[in-house]
């Protein structure tokens, strides 16, 4: 849907009409227009990419949990701006939706001055962040570093900003990490946030090629050079030019190989296979191993000249189990693009299977939490490991434990404020309770001293 670029416009969600209508009443009154939604996937839906709202929404409704339904607004309208509405029991995690970009969070019960200022403040963060219509189309689409290298920990703060350094440069880098630690991903930012990113990005995997193959593969041919040559084929260096070269796996590239390539490197020219013309070639190298190169320079494994060219810039990409506290966030982006792609709800993540995730050491890495995450959505089971039902054993347990214990607690409450007829005092007094902790366990249960009164 779209506004007008003055328009105060609020996209507001909550699973209870009556809360929709309430306070969707209240802000048209001072001037906002307002999109009611009930159904977040609706609400959703309504978003994109260059639409200029304000996201006002509840922090915990059925099926969708807050900080879930943030990354999919973020993944949908990186530009939009989201506030919260959070009960107490869920201000922490509003505030965890703040550290993965929420704008901001009110506690229910709404404050109307506080509420209007803050969709004000939004608002104009709104405008302010809209490209202008001079900016050219790739500018209107570009997305912050943030949505496109994921992570909190001060490992990854870092890797972001050695990315926004060396894309300026166009120096040729490597790229070390493990499997599927995510080298791809950082090394398409280091061309998407280049003055190259108009320019073609080309990713060849070195592992198990043939040297003849990969040769004809990076260098291309000319007609009749070999027996199955009947036409002249560009390679993926020429095909670069202008951009970006992406090698994966450059430890297993055949010496011969690694030698013309050195070549390439210092002249920045090549030869098709076949051929005796030198080709000019514009390109950035970056070269991706999950293996030490230098390593495999002392032990004559690679060539440490081309090492020694290639590394004039490094990258180190450590393992999940390294950056923990990246693990949850990465889930709950990988649940977002896995119910977008499946077109399915996106499904509310328990604590304790939040806990099950990171406790998990993540031998296959990214690439193997971008997995679990597809068989969560889907509701499947693969091979190695995978979340189990909250009602499930082993964490399970402690789930139904919790849950008891909070039943436990509300049926405490019920009783003192029945014996008291509702009176707080009383209540505070038999459980030795402060009143201030009385109150937020009361709206915790949604207990309301004034139905205990006689």
């Amino acid at each position: 849907m779209k506004h007008d670029k003055h328009d105060k416009h609020v996209v507001l969600i909550d699973d209870e009409s009556d809360v929709v209508e309430a306070v969707s009443e209240m802000l048209e009154l001072e001037g906002f227009s307002v999109s009611g939604f009930t159904d977040p996937n609706a609400g959703l839906r309504s978003l994109d990419h260059h639409c200029q709202s304000v996201v006002l929404c509840d922090v915990k409704m059925p099926d969708v949990d807050g900080l879930t339904l943030v990354t999919a607004i973020q993944h949908r309208a990186p530009q939009v701006p989201v506030l919260l509405m959070s009960g107490h029991g869920d201000i922490p995690m509003a505030i965890e939706a703040i550290k993965l970009g929420a704008f901001d969070f009110l506690e229910k019960p709404l404050n109307a001055d506080e509420l209007i200022e803050k969709l004000n403040l939004a608002v104009t963060h709104c405008q302010q962040s809209q490209p202008s219509e001079t900016d050219n189309a790739s500018s209107a689409s570009a997305l912050p570093i943030e949505s496109v290298i994921i992570g909190q920990s001060k490992s990854m703060d870092i890797v972001r900003q050695q990315v926004m350094a060396l894309a300026h440069t166009g120096v040729d880098t490597i790229i070390n990490g493990e499997t599927g630690t995510g080298k791809e991903v950082i090394a398409r930012a280091l061309h998407d946030f280049s003055c190259r990113k108009e320019k073609p990005f080309v990713a060849i995997n070195c592992g198990g090629m043939t040297e003849s193959i990969i040769e004809s593969e990076l260098f291309g041919h000319e007609a009749g050079s070999f027996t199955s040559a009947n036409k002249k084929r560009i390679g993926k260096i020429e095909q670069a030019s202008g951009g970006t070269l992406f090698l994966d796996e450059i430890e297993s590239m055949p010496i011969a190989v690694q030698i013309k390539l050195l070549r390439v490197i210092q002249e920045r020219a090549i030869e098709r296979v076949g051929g005796n013309t030198l080709i000019p070639v514009d390109i950035v190298v970056i070269a991706a191993s999950k293996a030490d190169l230098a390593s495999l320079g002392e032990s004559g494994e690679f060539r440490s000249d081309l090492f020694y060219r290639l590394n004039i810039a490094s990258l180190h990409l450590p393992p999940l189990r390294q950056r923990k506290e990246d693990i949850l966030v990465l889930f709950r982006h990988f649940v977002v693009q896995a119910s977008l792609k499946y077109k399915t709800r996106p499904s509310t993540i328990y604590p304790e299977q939040s806990q099950q995730l990171s406790r998990h050491d993540w031998p296959g890495n990214v690439r193997e939490l971008r997995n679990v995450a597809d068989r969560f959505v889907l509701g499947i089971v693969g091979d190695g490991f995978d979340l189990t039902s909250p009602t499930g054993e082993g964490v399970g347990d402690d789930f139904a434990f919790e849950k008891q214990m909070e039943q436990y607690e509300k049926n405490v409450l019920t009783e003192a404020l029945i014996e008291s007829s509702g009176n707080i005092n009383e209540v505070s007094n038999k459980l030795n309770l402060p009143r201030k902790t009385l109150y937020r366990k009361m709206k915790k249960h949604q207990l309301d001293k004034d139905s205990f009164k006689d």
